[in-house]
């Protein structure tokens, strides 16, 4: 009797040490789950890392060579139209710190930037230059019949070269060395670029286009207005977008954009962006502000 006594005690202890045991743990598991959710749903913001001194002229894109450790950015060094000569392209370090401020130089009115392998595609109004990144020098050029303002470039995993023509809504392409019109779009103001394997995402005034580079089939990825001069993407249908006025934003599909930063008021522009999301970090060019201008994105 003492032993049935005895066995029944240890046996109810044992229960009720496991009962304590598992509310114990769905309990901390719980509160895991709540930290989760609660990190995920901070909105994000942009922190002021460094910003170069006012000493680009006209900076409108910036673009890294993770191979080189360094930016180029594109100098207009006048108006975005005019074909003076005083365009050039600038290297910056990941500090802010400009290491060479007229790498090339001799260019128009520079703007959107690809790379292929050794070579740095740029648009300069009505034409393409090609830049050899180990020499530092232009070595081909692309006269493009008809162009009024060329833009952004994208470069495919076949190093097909797009480019759109914001003034005539055309796309054109480099391909094997030659140059001709991919598509015409029935959209206003195409500009920003960001090539996705095949798929090829279009910055408009209207949204952000998707488009099947193989069959030209073309979609509204996601209806925006204001325009989208840069276009980085964030993952799971996100996308970070500058609008040039000074607007950055992060879009979605059916969801409101979200304001990360606006200059606007202060008139200091927010063009053709570069993100490195290795660093999180969001490098802005100016434009008449004649600065980059570098943000963690947290």
């Amino acid at each position: 009797m003492k032993h049935f006594i005895r066995s029944n005690f240890i046996r109810s202890n044992f229960i009720n040490s496991m009962i304590l045991l598992t509310v114990f743990c769905l309990g901390t598991f719980a509160l895991a789950g709540n930290t989760t959710k609660n990190t995920i749903g901070k909105k994000p913001s942009m922190v002021l890392v460094w910003e170069t001194p006012k000493e680009l002229e006209v900076p409108e894109s910036v673009m890294y060579d993770a191979k080189q450790k360094l930016l180029y950015t594109s100098n207009i060094s006048g108006k975005p139209t005019l074909k003076n000569g005083k365009g050039f392209i600038a290297k910056v370090n990941l500090d802010g710190s400009i290491k060479d401020p007229a790498w090339v130089t001799g260019l128009n009115a520079p703007k959107g930037m690809g790379i292929a392998g050794e070579i740095l595609y740029v648009t300069d109004i009505d034409r393409v230059v090609a830049i050899d990144i180990t020499k530092g020098l232009v070595t081909k050029t692309w006269e493009v019949e008809g162009a009024q303002f060329l833009n952004d470039i994208a470069v495919d995993p076949e190093k097909n070269i797009f480019i759109t023509d914001m003034a005539t809504k055309r796309i054109h392409v480099i391909q094997e060395g030659r140059l001709s019109t991919f598509l015409v779009l029935d959209y206003e103001r195409p500009n920003g670029l960001f090539m996705r394997g095949s798929t090829l995402l279009v910055g408009t005034a209207q949204g952000l286009l998707k488009i099947d580079t193989r069959s030209k089939t073309v979609a509204m990825e996601i209806a925006h207005n204001g325009g989208i001069d840069g276009i980085k993407p964030l993952g799971e249908g996100r996308y970070i977008v500058s609008d040039w006025k000074g607007k950055v934003q992060i879009i979605e599909k059916g969801q409101m954009p979200l304001v990360l930063m606006d200059t606007s008021a202060q008139k200091i522009n927010a063009a053709d962006f570069e993100y490195i999301p290795k660093k999180n970090l969001v490098i802005i060019p100016t434009f008449f502000d004649n600065r980059l201008t570098a943000y963690q994105l947290r």
